[in-house]
């Protein structure tokens, strides 16, 4: 539609303002589109005085005795249509444009709607306190709003703040404005956020638990649990909540890429690959979609990963699983200076155990001893009873031969804290490795056995009894390892390395220690505080 007849158009319909919400566009063209009705609306009027005389008049009456928020309805059409430019600026992640028009509309001509929008807007741009303020406000008016409960736990507010916002009078006619008949539920929701948002990851679960009894199969409280598994290292729990979150609702696409690298662990690449052409088929332009893409090609083709999560990233610039695949990649091509980069992204974000990981890892691998405990010491601030943060101290002290002692002791104190933590059983095994002891490794993780079925956990013991000249045991545990897994890289090689020891020819050497004992001396505080 051209200008000639759209001005015609418009001047038809004359005070018929609300026509122009029917194009709906969310481009630059609905932008100008947009911009082009408000300029019409103030010529308009102007050209057509004398037909609209009487009918403001006629209005004036009603007009007395109404609401404030309805003296103006061409005021109101007008803050409705700054609203759809917004909307417009926001899918085009112009985020600066988009609050410009929003901080345009009066704070009292707001509906709940515009204030989401300004939330949103808010926390984007990084305003903090002003964000806190609007999600505060949607609540006011409606406490069902989850989204807004989430970011306000992210932010730091504190769940009785939370919950004060809820609305406590009852309306003229009784009834009450929430449904209190089970309010208990909703603090339990608002602590179990908190939880999380404060990395309280036990606290979380518990709580989401007792909520998942009393609403069975509940598809948002499955994901809010199967996200936090997979975020502690619960991998096969998560799984299997995933699992049933798609069973209920197959076309859900939130987290469904934490779901894509949680199957990519297991080596999973029949569900993988059916789990990535249902999300194309559903919705391509979600940027989980392009995240879980990029689990899938990370064996294949690491830089058209690399070039998925960059678009998964362009879609939406707040998405840490997109940060955490990325910096995931540039690991594995041995970019860690990238990594930390993406790393830290996501922990701006929403700092958790996985950033925390990453960024350790990172700092290992371009051999910055210093910069990995700190970020491991930093990791126990928020975490001080998590076995996971201290089994990250531990493994900053065994990258060097000086530090073993110590980081024994991290291993050991994250096994009291949990007992069935495989992750620090199979540290501490190595250590043992490293120091002679194979009769503590083997026993050590055997008494895993009976719990796990674990391809790692196979691989480290047939490690131990080949070191021990235990070849018939280390076969067997090694193949134990390939049912599991068949791409495990780590029973592969172990197996090559086997079949030299069998038939009497010297395997490999193995690799020297880096020399850190330097760098640890000058980071080697006293850590009896986090033990």
């Amino acid at each position: 539609m051209n200008l000639i007849r759209f001005s015609c158009f418009c001047s038809n319909v004359s005070l018929n303002f609300h026509v122009v919400f029917h194009f709906l566009c969310f481009s630059y063209l609905g932008q100008q589109i947009y911009k082009q009705a408000l300029q019409y609306h103030k010529i308009i009027p102007k050209r057509n005085a004398a037909a609209s005389l009487t009918i403001r008049s006629s209005l004036s009456a009603a007009n007395r005795s109404s609401s404030p928020g309805s003296l103006n309805p061409s005021a109101l059409n007008e803050n409705e249509v700054k609203f759809k430019i917004a909307t417009c600026h926001n899918s085009l992640n112009e985020n600066k444009a988009a609050l410009a028009e929003m901080e345009g509309i009066p704070s009292k001509s707001r509906n709940l709607e515009m204030n989401l929008m300004m939330a949103k807007l808010y926390r984007n741009s990084r305003h903090t306190r002003a964000a806190i303020g609007c999600f505060k406000e949607c609540l006011r008016n409606c406490p069902y709003i989850l989204d807004a409960i989430i970011v306000l736990a992210e932010l730091g507010v504190s769940a009785k703040d939370i919950i004060s916002l809820f609305p406590q009078a009852p309306k003229r006619s009784g009834r009450p404005p929430f449904d209190y008949s089970d309010s208990s539920r909703w603090l339990l929701y608002v602590e179990a956020q908190c939880c999380v948002a404060s990395n309280d990851y036990k606290g979380g679960l518990e709580l989401f638990s007792e909520l998942l009894q009393r609403f069975p199969n509940n598809i948002h409280i499955l994901l809010e649990m199967a996200k936090v598994k997979a975020v502690i290292g619960k991998n096969d729990e998560a799984i299997l909540d995933f699992e049933k979150v798609r069973s209920v609702d197959p076309h859900l696409v939130t987290y469904m890429d934490e779901y894509a690298m949680l199957l990519k662990l297991k080596s999973d690449n029949f569900k993988l690959n059916k789990l990535v052409h249902d999300l194309l088929n559903i919705d391509p332009k979600r940027p989980e979609v392009f995240v879980a893409l990029s689990v899938l090609w990370e064996k294949k083709d690491e830089r058209g990963a690399l070039s998925y999560v960059e678009k998964s990233l362009r879609i939406d610039e707040r998405h840490v699983a997109g940060y955490i695949m990325k910096g995931n990649l540039f690991l594995s091509i041995n970019r860690p200076e990238a990594a930390v980069v993406a790393y830290r992204g996501a922990q701006e974000l929403r700092p958790d155990l996985r950033s925390y990981q990453g960024l350790v890892r990172s700092y290992l691998a371009l051999s910055k001893i210093k910069e990995a405990l700190f970020v491991a010491r930093e990791a126990m601030k928020p975490m001080p009873q998590s076995a996971k943060a201290l089994k990250l101290v531990g493994d900053v002290h065994a990258s060097s031969s000086s530090g073993r002692e110590k980081a024994k002791k991290f291993y050991e104190s994250a096994l009291r804290l949990e007992p069935g933590f495989l992750g620090a059983a199979l540290a501490l095994a190595e250590l043992h490795v490293q120091e002679g002891r194979n009769g503590d490794a083997a026993s050590l993780l055997q008494g895993f056995l009976k719990d796990w079925a674990d391809d790692s956990l196979h691989a480290k013991l047939a490690q131990v009894f080949a070191a021990t000249s235990m070849l018939q045991e280390a076969l067997s545990h090694y193949q134990a390892a390939l049912r599991i897994n068949p791409l495990s890289d780590d029973a592969r090689k172990g197996l090559e390395r086997l079949e030299k020891q069998r038939k009497g020819v010297d395997p490999d050497a193995p690799e020297e220690d880096k020399d850190n004992e330097a760098d640890d001396a000058e980071v080697d505080p006293d850590d009896a505080d986090l033990l």
